[in-house]
C-alpha cells in the first residue's frame, strides 16, 4: 500500500465529517477493501481512472462493451455534461475539494472519451438521465 491509498482510505473514512454521514455503507466488517492508487485495469474491460478534484481518491470508471462501446463513468468528476471543459466549467467551492485537480481530471476524461470515442455518462445529469436506458434494460 502507497502512501496515496493510506491518505485516500483515512480522508474516506476517519477524517472528515462530510463523510460522516454515509460511513455505515462501508465501515462494516463483511466488506474487504483493495486499495489502489493512480489508474488500474481491475478486469479486462473495467479500467478505473482516478480522477480526484471533488474528493481526494475519486475513481471514474472504462467499461468496454461488446456492441455499445466504450463507456465512461464520470461519477463526480464531470457531474453533467455542462461541466466538460475544464477552463470553464463549474468548480463547487463547498463540494469539489480541489479546483485544479478538478479541472485536471475534467480534461483527463474528456482526452479518454475523444481517444477511445466513449460515451459518457454524467453521474448528475438531469438532462441527460431520462435519456439513459434504465432497468429493466440495460447497455451491452
Amino acid at each position: 500500500m502507497r502512501q496515496n491509498s493510506t491518505l485516500h482510505q483515512l480522508t474516506a473514512r476517519w477524517g472528515r465529517a462530510r463523510y460522516e454521514v454515509v460511513r455505515q455503507h462501508w465501515d462494516t466488517p463483511f466488506l474487504h477493501y483493495r486499495l489502489v492508487d493512480g489508474d488500474i485495469t481491475l478486469l479486462p474491460g473495467i479500467d478505473l481512472l482516478e480522477t480526484s478534484g471533488h474528493v481526494p481518491g475519486h475513481q471514474s470508471v472504462l467499461i468496454s462493451l461488446i456492441q455499445t462501446g466504450p463507456v465512461l463513468l464520470t461519477i463526480d468528476a464531470i457531474p453533467s455534461a455542462s461541466m466538460l471543459d475544464s477552463e470553464t466549467r463549474v468548480v463547487f467551492p463547498d463540494n469539489d475539494e480541489d479546483e485544479a485537480k478538478t479541472r485536471a481530471s475534467t480534461r483527463k476524461l474528456v482526452e479518454i472519451a475523444r481517444l477511445v470515442g466513449a460515451f459518457i455518462i454524467h453521474g448528475h445529469d438531469h438532462q441527460q438521465w431520462p435519456k439513459l436506458k434504465h432497468a429493466p434494460e440495460y447497455y451491452t
